[in-house]
This record gives C-alpha cells, sequence and structure tokens, in this order.
C-alpha cells in the first residue's frame, strides 16, 4: 500500500463553534455515526444500548450532540451511502475483518485490561440497517432533511456542497474535497467547541495545481478504491504530480510500478463524475416533540428530562430566528450571507 496520508499536504484552519453559525452543513452520515458508535460507550468499551439490547450510542450523538450544534444556529443535511462502487469491496473486506479482530480483542482484553479493551471496542463499532433506520427516523422526528445518495454518501454530500445548497460537507475522510467539496470540516462528531476545516480552493491554490491533480496525488498514495503504490507518501506523490502533471506521464517516464494504481483512469473518473442523484429535496421541519420523546423515551428508555432539555434549545433557536418558515432557497441565501468561508478563512 501506499504510505502516509493526504491529510499532510492540506492546509488546515481550526475555528469555533461561532464561526459556523449560519452555515449549512451536508453530512456524511455513515461517517459520523461510526464516530458515536465509536466514542459514546460505557468505560468497559460496551454500547450504550436499551433493555432489549438495542444500540443506542448513534441516538445519544444526535439528540444530545447534533441537537447542541443546532442550537447554536447550524442546519443540517444528512446524506446516507446507497450501494458502495465495485471497486471499494475490497477495503469494505478489510475493514470488516478489521472490525471482527477488534471485537475479539475486546471480548478477550475486558477482564484483564480495562483500558486497552476499550481501544479494541472502539475499534469494533458498525453501522447496521437497523442503526440507519433508528438513525433516519429520529432525524426526520428533528425536521432534519435527510438525502439518500445511489452510492457514496460523501460524494453525494460534496455535490450538495459544490452547487451551493450547503457550506460545508461534514466527514472524516478526506475524499470529500476529491469529489469537490467546497469546504471539508472534521471531528463535528467529538464533543468540543471547535473544529478543522479545510478549504480545497486554498488547498489547490497553496500546491498550486488542479483538482485532477490532488485526485492522482491521492490515487498514488492509496484511495478507498485501490492500494497505492508502496513507499509513496504524500510529499512525494505531489512532487511527482507538480513535475510531471498526471499519473500517465509518470507512468510514461518509467518513474513508478503501476501495481496498486492499475484502475487509476476508473478511479479519476470516479471522483470527478461521481454517482449521485441531482433531484434532491431539502426541506427542514420544526421538531415533533411528541414522536421524539415517543421514540427515544418510551421505545428506547431516554431520560425524558434530557431529551426535553435537547428538544427546548432547537425549539428555542428555531422561533428566534423563524427557521420554520423559510424554504430552502431563503434559508441559503440567508445563511450565504453569514457564512462565507472567506470571512474567516
Amino acid at each position: 500500500m501506499g504510505g502516509g496520508d493526504i491529510g499532510e499536504i492540506l492546509p488546515k484552519h481550526y475555528v469555533g463553534v461561532e464561526n459556523l453559525s449560519g452555515s449549512i452543513i451536508a453530512v456524511d452520515a455513515y461517517n459520523m455515526l461510526y464516530q458515536f458508535l465509536s466514542t459514546i460507550r460505557q468505560p468497559d468499551g460496551t454500547p450504550l444500548m436499551d433493555s432489549n439490547g438495542r444500540i443506542t450510542s448513534h441516538l445519544s450523538g444526535i439528540i444530545y450532540r447534533v441537537t447542541n450544534l443546532m442550537a447554536c444556529g447550524i442546519l443540517f443535511i444528512f446524506v446516507f451511502d446507497g450501494s458502495p462502487p465495485e471497486l471499494k469491496m475490497k477495503t469494505l473486506k478489510r475493514r470488516k475483518e478489521s472490525r471482527e479482530y477488534a471485537r475479539m480483542q475486546w471480548e478477550y482484553l475486558r477482564e484483564i485490561s480495562p483500558e486497552l479493551a476499550l481501544k479494541y471496542a472502539k475499534a469494533s463499532a458498525y453501522v447496521d440497517e437497523e442503526i440507519v433506520e433508528s438513525a433516519k427516523k429520529l432525524l426526520s422526528y428533528l425536521g432534519v432533511p435527510i438525502v439518500q445518495s445511489p452510492s457514496e454518501g460523501e460524494a453525494q454530500a460534496a455535490f450538495i456542497a459544490a452547487r451551493g445548497d450547503a457550506h460545508h460537507v461534514a466527514s472524516q475522510d478526506y475524499d470529500s474535497l476529491l469529489f469537490g467539496a467546497p469546504s471539508l470540516i472534521r471531528n463535528m462528531s467529538i464533543s468540543h467547541r471547535h473544529y478543522t476545516i479545510i478549504s480545497l480552493h486554498e488547498t489547490l491554490k497553496t500546491h498550486n495545481i488542479t483538482r485532477e491533480n490532488l485526485i492522482d496525488v491521492a490515487i498514488l498514495i492509496g484511495t478507498d478504491y485501490n492500494d497505492g503504490i508502496r513507499g509513496i507518501g504524500p510529499k512525494k506523490a505531489l512532487k511527482l504530480i507538480k513535475k510531471y502533471g498526471c499519473i500517465e506521464k509518470i507512468i510514461a517516464a518509467k518513474k513508478i510500478d503501476t501495481e496498486g494504481i492499475e484502475d487509476y483512469q476508473i478511479i479519476r473518473e470516479m471522483f470527478l463524475h461521481p454517482d449521485v442523484y441531482e433531484n434532491y429535496e431539502i426541506k427542514w421541519n420544526p421538531p415533533d416533540e411528541s414522536k421524539v420523546l415517543s421514540f427515544l423515551c418510551d421505545e428506547h428508555e431516554f431520560s425524558e428530562a434530557r431529551v426535553r432539555r435537547a428538544l427546548s434549545r432547537i425549539v428555542r433557536e428555531r422561533d428566534d430566528d423563524d427557521r420554520s418558515s423559510r424554504d430552502s432557497e431563503k434559508r441559503r441565501k440567508k445563511s450565504s450571507e453569514q457564512a462565507r468561508i472567506s470571512d474567516w478563512l
């Protein structure tokens, strides 16, 4: 496999949540759910569950962490994955094997070394259909719009942002930039007040490259769709691309072996023209308090007092700004006036 992480060459900024007030953020839903499932756990690594054994860590993340951000004036669009590309199957198989290994290590170490066991417990997190459907149900009750992608959720989220229907994409994966997201925010699932933000325009300008060049750099070091070239990290890959311009010319100059990048032309095209839905609907609604309470408190045994407090924050924010009466076009116009990236980068 290639070496390093493309994040090493991306200029980063750190912003407070107040800088994001008025922003519309398209969330890579699976990615955020994984983060919730990994981090919201009991001290021994066990995920939160109701008395019927149904995992609720992700629901806790949505009702407490997501609504905290909504109360700060942020509007979310949750974008869910569809069918993965065939080229990703190898990576998905490796990830499944890695999670299974982590699960076995966690179970073995729970009584021996709780601290080490917790590390493996976090790595064993998985998202199944039941988790996805319960997350969608809660989000819909909260009035948060959901967009279903035909394939990669981060590609659909990037398309939504590139089209101007969102200011940023929230994901841990840098692939969002390769798919054309103008701005990527990382660590939004973590409970703190500052986040990492990366601008695609600034990245390209800093290195004097094109998006196609950046995609080629990523392919050389490895993506979800290919292994990359052993021994080539981000800095070396960037140097090669800046010198030769593209992978084809690097190969022609016989500077690299093509093992690990055999499908580079297909992968490049996948990033440049991903499979997305163009006719999606984005509409925010007031939260349905009775449905949220019934779903979380009656079905999944959440604390009614805590859920009511979470709901009161977003209802208060919505009332203060009269958001419930605005359509998506008016929201987009208002948000673009308040939260343009150039205002604070």
